[in-house]
């Protein structure tokens, strides 16, 4: 039986972001699970991929689009761990980081 903190060897075919769906496994380069996709952030207009929101053991976190090292069928891997992904934040400072913090905070305060 495998384990269900750690990934699967095969995760399945590359994907899209677009077909990306809540609930999906995040795991870190080790192959630690991180958490749960809560969210994809993205314009669908401009075709352009943001990042996730992902649901941890912590809470909401922000794993922008240049952490994220591929997108599978059967799970997401990230370049960092849980405890390095940012909390989604109205007043992000990190300039690289700001706008997707935002976003993210953003969707997480909207009534659902």
């Amino acid at each position: 039986m495998a384990d269900t903190d750690t990934a699967p060897e095969d995760l399945g075919a590359p994907q899209s972001f677009l077909v990306l769906n809540d609930g999906t496994a995040v795991y870190d380069r080790a192959g630690e699970r991180v958490g749960t996709v809560e969210h994809v952030l993205s314009d669908d207009q401009e075709d352009i991929f943001h990042g996730v929101v992902v649901k941890t053991s912590e809470g909401h976190r922000y794993a922008a689009a240049s952490v994220i090292d591929g997108i599978f069928e059967h799970g997401v891997i990230i370049s960092q761990t849980a405890g390095d992904l940012p909390e989604p934040s109205a007043d992000a400072t990190d300039s690289s980081l700001g706008d997707g913090l935002r976003r993210a905070w953003n969707w997480l305060i909207q009534p659902k």
